[in-house]
């Protein structure tokens, strides 16, 4: 939760470099990612619990979600499944998708264009000069949320490992 607005984001990192893509996101969509990530179990499940149970028992698998593009400050994004030998490619909104990739253990991916116009670099230290000039204001926002304990476990690269990977964004 963004403090000073009390709205819900959920924050990409870029698994080579130090960017991140913050995506605001909805209350519901904010704590089904939470909860997941943290290892809580609600006593009913939720929607997103719903589909992963249901997609499993037809032989469905998450194999990545991809944030495909920005378009008027809206990210849009693809929910890539697997059943068998076919590939299934669904539009999703970021926060459905990524709430679905936490259950699915799939990797994150962004694409460039996405992340070249939405991406943020914090700043390493004051006395550095950036050699590129960021928007203050932007990332202002966002300085809050780095600076507090963001420390969350990484999605496994590949789609069915259990290991400790980083994901992609």
């Amino acid at each position: 939760m963004h403090l000073p607005t009390n709205q819900h984001v959920v924050i990409l990192k870029e698994k080579t470099t130090d960017r991140y893509l913050p995506i605001w996101i909805g209350t519901f969509e904010a704590n089904a990612i939470a909860m997941k990530i943290q290892g809580m179990a609600p006593g009913r499940p939720i929607t997103h619990d719903l589909i992963t149970s249901t997609f499993s028992q037809l032989g469905i698998s998450g194999s990545r979600i991809v944030i495909t593009s920005l378009r008027e400050e809206v990210f849009f994004a693809r929910l890539h499944l697997q059943q068998k030998d076919h590939e299934i490619d669904v539009d999703s909104r970021p926060s459905d998708a990524i709430a679905l990739a936490v259950r699915f253990e799939c990797p994150i991916f962004v694409g460039a264009e996405v992340l070249d116009s939405a991406g943020v670099i914090p700043d390493k230290d004051e006395d550095e000069v950036p050699e590129e000039k960021v928007d203050e204001g932007r990332l202002a926002v966002f300085r809050d949320l780095f600076n507090s304990s963001l420390d969350l476990p990484d999605l496994p690269d590949e789609p069915g490992s259990r290991g400790r990977g980083s994901s992609s964004s």
